[in-house]
């Protein structure tokens, strides 16, 4: 089952590992949209983007896979996440493998809307979540 649900913003929330039994019930709660930032077979017994897919768009959900790593995050990925909060249904439900990854797309994306990456550091960890690493990435993806 996913891990906590955590509001990062009106519309948007971010979570850990989801199964066909969390997408369904997000269908059932009014999810919109969600977005996968795992890489398929991170895990053993980990549900493959496609089958997610298949799960999300029978119940009527949109579906977008954005599969990052830390090693392979690029400016690329950032834009498709902000392109998604811009563009698709919400509420959207953003997932990997903790919530941090996707987290840290958010925050990324917020940066480029002239957001401070202090303030983003600081309202993940207000939700236990430890994107430190922000400004650096951010730095990084220049």
């Amino acid at each position: 089952m996913a891990s906590q649900l955590v509001s990062l913003a009106p519309g948007l929330s971010v979570t850990g590992r989801l199964d066909r039994p969390d997408i369904e019930a997000f269908a059932r709660a009014g999810v919109r949209t969600i977005v996968n930032n795992r890489p398929d077979g991170e895990d053993q017994g980990q549900l493959p983007a496609a089958e997610a897919r298949r799960v999300a768009e029978a119940r009527g959900l949109a579906y977008h896979h954005i599969p990052i790593t830390a090693a392979t995050l690029s400016r690329a990925d950032v834009d498709a996440f902000a392109a998604i909060l811009r563009d698709a249904p919400a509420p959207v439900v953003a997932h990997c493998r903790s919530g941090t990854r996707s987290t840290l797309l958010w925050a990324l994306s917020r940066m480029r809307e002239g957001a401070d990456p202090l303030a983003l550091v600081a309202e993940a960890a207000r939700h236990g979540i430890d994107i430190a690493s922000l400004p650096a990435v951010a730095a990084r993806l220049r």
